[in-house]
């Protein structure tokens, strides 16, 4: 049921998303818009709430409990970033506004991007992590809480993984300009 609703929150997210920048920009009715763009975070909520109870009745913590932290964690992270993003796009395409802003490709500013982009995977890893030992601490069952114990360990993994291979890769061998 977990898988279910987080799918289905991330639809959400997106549903809720692409209907606030419709109200604002095609529809303008920025005041709607914004109304809607409000709620894209209670979607979040809903899950985090659900994955609560589910571990409050009793449940033992499986990979969807795991995932469920993630999500939350990344999608707080990167969530506003997300959302500017689309912004950009819509304004572009229905309200005449400037052309999307792109990321650096090469040199110093792709470096930074890329830590830059690093720090908000961070952000995440330690909302996702905070939130599964927050969880681990409730049920206060390291049996029924082991699963949650193996997402820190894979998200610490993913993190460090991700710090290697794009910052510190970009910082010892930036990216130059063509031509």
């Amino acid at each position: 049921m977990l898988v279910g609703l987080i799918v289905a929150g991330e639809i959400a997210f997106w549903v809720v998303l692409v209907a606030g920048l419709v109200a604002r920009y095609p529809l303008r009715r920025p005041r709607v818009g914004a109304a809607l763009l409000v709620c894209v975070p209670l979607v979040d909520l809903v899950l985090l709430v659900a994955t609560a109870l589910d571990l409050r009745r009793g449940a033992t913590a499986d990979v969807t409990h795991g995932l469920a932290a993630a999500y939350l964690g990344f999608s707080a992270a990167f969530g506003r970033s997300t959302v500017r993003w689309a912004d950009q796009r819509f304004a572009y395409w229905f309200a005449g506004g400037p052309p999307p802003v792109r990321p650096p490709r090469h040199g110093w500013a792709r470096t930074r991007h890329e830590w830059r982009q690093w720090a908000r995977g961070l952000l995440g890893w330690a909302i996702a992590c905070g939130l599964l030992v927050l969880a681990i601490v409730w049920v206060g069952d390291a049996e029924r809480t082991r699963e949650l114990a193996n997402w820190i360990a894979r998200l610490s993994l993913a993190v460090v993984v991700w710090l290697v291979a794009f910052p510190v890769w970009e910082t010892i061998f930036p990216r130059r300009a063509r031509g």
